[in-house]
Parts: structure tokens; C-alpha cells; sequence
């Protein structure tokens, strides 16, 4: 479901998707999926962009729709069967996971840059 109420006060703000990207601390592309819907918003990136965009939280939140759970009682894992609690098997929005795990791999890399630079400071000062 698409942020209507985010996008329209971002816009009527003034604020581009990279701008909230930013405060967010992810990439727009990320940032664009969250405001089309394809990508959930937590509730502490919801705070953060009322407290950004400086108005009520109710002003933009719009709620999430409902992950689909699918229990499949004949199910395998890997070509095993599965083995235990009645073989219910809960699926997710897998698009969701791939989105979270490209995310934790860019800050990853974000982390291991300012490792990196953090060092290359403390070798410079000699300690």
C-alpha cells in the first residue's frame, strides 16, 4: 500500500526521497520502495521522519497491509521433510527479506569504510 500521507507532506515540505534517505541512513532505492509500500516502515523510521518533516506522527502514518502467511502441512526445507510442531511453515514476503538483507549488507559496508578511515586516523597520530 502506498504512502499517500507521507508522500504528500514530504512533497508539500519540499523534501526529496533522497533527504529522507538520508536521516533514515539507508539509499533512496530503499527509501523509494518504504514510500511505495513495497517495503515496510518500522515504527522508530516512521518517528524519525514525523520528527524530520516536523509534524505529527498521525499526519503520515498510514498503516501496513497485512504479510500473508501461508501453512503448508506437507512441507520440506532443503528436500527434508520438516520436523516438528505439526509442519506449519510460515512464509514471508520474501521480497522483504531480500530488501533487509541488501540493507544490513550496505551497512556493513558503510561500517567497514569508517573502520577503515578510523584506522588510517589512529596510524597517522602515531598511537
Amino acid at each position: 500500500m502506498q504512502k499517500e500521507k507521507l508522500r504528500t507532506v514530504r512533497k508539500r515540505k519540499g523534501y526529496t526521497q533522497q533527504q529522507i534517505a538520508d536521516i533514515l541512513a539507508t539509499d533512496v532505492s530503499n527509501y523509494s520502495r518504504k514510500e511505495s509500500g513495497d517495503v515496510r516502515i518500522i515504527q522508530r523510521e516512521w518517528d524519525k521522519i514525523a520528527a524530520f518533516l516536523e509534524v505529527p506522527l498521525e499526519e503520515i502514518y498510514e498503516e501496513e497491509e497485512a504479510t500473508t502467511i501461508i501453512n503448508n502441512n506437507n512441507s520440506t526445507f532443503n528436500g527434508a521433510a520438516s520436523g516438528g510442531g505439526g509442519g506449519n511453515v510460515n512464509t514471508f514476503n520474501n521480497e522483504l527479506s531480500i530488501s533487509l538483507i541488501k540493507n544490513l549488507q550496505e551497512y556493513i559496508s558503510l561500517l567497514k569504510e569508517e573502520i577503515s578511515r578510523l584506522n588510517e586516523k589512529q596510524n597517522k597520530s602515531g598511537k
